[in-house]
């Protein structure tokens, strides 16, 4: 059957805008004291990392240059992107996904303007859980990052099982990506249908974990940590990281 574009166009904006509508459905936060404990479980046995719901970071996806704020979308590599921050869970399910942002929003402000951020900001930090993050977020009590100076043996062991643990958010960008390949390479569209276009294909992303669909060879590139974006704000979460460090990483 060969259909021609114009049908081709509207049958993607039609099942993305679908898609979109059921966000809520197959992206889900972990509510529960059930879920978020099998969640905490899962991670703790990836990296020995204790009480986390969720890894998060960012990613750039490459766009073409949109004709209007075109300077907003250069992200910090000189290529023009939308920058999208996700949470998943250990099984790689993403439980959160922000594709709204041009590639030069900072990954702080992402976070600190988010619907999760405001969620763990009004929760009991230990109890609800805490989320890991790379050095480009803030310290806070709810998201822990590692230590950028390591002033002992118990930082480095932290670092270490915190690092083994966040990992699993870099896999499942990769895993996404191969998955859909629309997603590593430049997207052609306006940013508003991309938005569109990386929702779904999260979405999508849960779909196919849940029915146990086979997944690709690993044939590109694993997703690489942020190392340049370095927060400089206020790290009002050192105190419970010290806590963290002292109770489960001093041998």
């Amino acid at each position: 059957m060969r259909l021609d574009k114009v049908t081709v166009s509207r049958v993607v904006k039609d099942t993305t805008a679908a898609l979109c509508r059921r966000q809520n459905e197959f992206i889900k936060w972990p509510r529960s004291d059930v879920e978020k404990n099998k969640i905490k479980a899962g991670n703790f046995r990836i990296g020995g990392f204790p009480n986390v719901i969720g890894a998060i970071d960012g990613t750039h996806l490459r766009i073409q240059p949109p004709t209007t704020d075109e300077a907003s979308y250069v992200n910090r590599k000189g290529y023009h992107s939308i920058n999208v921050q996700a949470v998943c869970d250990a099984d790689g399910k993403f439980t959160n996904i922000n594709t709204s942002w041009p590639g030069n929003a900072h990954d702080a402000h992402i976070f600190r303007t988010s619907q999760v951020c405001t969620h763990m900001e009004k929760t009991p930090y230990w109890e609800s859980g805490i989320l890991l993050g790379d050095s480009g977020y803030p310290c806070r009590p709810f998201i822990m990052t590692p230590y950028a100076r390591l002033a002992n043996e118990d930082q480095t062991r932290f670092n270490r099982h915190h690092a083994r643990t966040r990992c699993v958010i870099e896999r499942t960008f990769g895993r996404w990506k191969r998955r859909f390949h629309v997603l590593h390479s430049e997207i052609r569209m306006k940013p508003e249908r991309v938005c569109s276009i990386i929702k779904a294909c999260a979405i999508l992303h849960n779909i196919a974990l849940w029915m146990n669909e086979p997944e690709l060879p690993e044939d590109q590139e694993e997703e690489m940590p942020n190392i340049d974006a370095v927060y400089n704000g206020a790290n009002d979460g050192r105190r419970i990281r010290d806590h963290i460090t002292q109770m489960y990483f001093t041998h």
